[in-house]
């Protein structure tokens, strides 16, 4: 599982299961990332909000795997809508966490958090500002590749006329139960990728016993389930825990859930 990747529209290759750190604290940040790495994980998610990246980088040096075969992927702040300020916190965020580049970097939502989904305000020109400021840092060589994160059609159509590098990854929740298909299907048009964070669903299809009949079937763990569901689409997934033996679990995805299963799954 760790070497099945899908490929960007700018080329590059994203694996499809990932490591997320949301809610790790930096303290602890490194010791996670060093034990995904060393159990076989090759892409890790953190973000400018989440206030690791220093261990993140900590963890991956620690790891001893080469830098190339690591995809790293870090978030501007939702509060950051104008071009110097995501252009001073891609350099940040690049020199807390010692790293050279990141893989990508995504704008981590259209709105700030306080505004998100209760606004009027889409904030099109603030996004278009970070924007730039991040087609520059690719071009710089800082970053690999640039997307977005918890943007919905109407943000990435209010984007896209003034991006002239696309957005190759959006980012969002997605599991069992909460799958935003019409966006998905958006994005894919448009060769964007969507990647899916939280997808055990916050923790909550851990317990659902009609998850857990369907997992008994194939003789799995609902959590491995759950990622299974995700990736069996080609959608990237970023389950997160500081258990090695869960990191484990999560990675053992060694069977394929049947058509009508795939279809009562999202169907929950």
């Amino acid at each position: 599982m760790f070497t099945d990747k899908r490929k960007l529209m700018d080329g590059a290759e994203i694996p499809l299961l990932g490591f997320g750190t949301w809610l790790i604290p930096d303290g602890r940040a490194a010791d996670a990332v060093r034990s995904a790495l060393e159990i076989g994980y090759r892409h890790i998610d953190t973000a400018q909000a989440y206030g690791n990246e220093r261990g993140v980088g900590e963890g991956f040096r620690q790891s001893g795997v080469r830098r190339e075969d690591v995809f790293i992927t870090s978030k501007v702040l939702t509060e950051i809508k104008d071009y110097e300020g995501a252009a001073r916190s891609i350099d940040e965020s690049l020199r807390v966490s010692g790293l050279d580049y990141f893989d990508l970097m995504l704008i981590h939502c259209p709105q700030p958090w306080d505004a998100f989904n209760s606004s009027p305000d889409r904030y099109i020109e603030g996004n278009r500002a970070v924007w730039r400021a991040m087609t520059e840092a690719q071009r710089a060589g800082k970053l690999r590749s640039i997307g977005v994160s918890n943007f919905s059609a109407v943000d990435i159509e209010n984007l896209w006329p003034a991006a002239e590098v696309k957005p190759v990854v959006n980012q969002v929740s997605c599991s069992i139960g909460n799958t935003p298909r019409a966006l998905i299907d958006f994005c894919a048009e448009r060769g964007i990728v969507t990647e899916a964070y939280c997808p055990l669903g916050h923790g909550a299809a851990i317990g659902n016993p009609k998850i857990a009949a369907c997992a008994e079937k194939y003789g799995v763990t609902s959590a491995q389930l759950c990622v299974r569901y995700c990736v069996q689409q080609g959608i990237p997934a970023l389950p997160k825990t500081e258990n090695p033996e869960h990191m484990k679990n999560n990675a053992n995805l060694t069977f394929t859930i049947s058509e009508e299963d795939m279809k009562a799954l999202e169907r929950l």
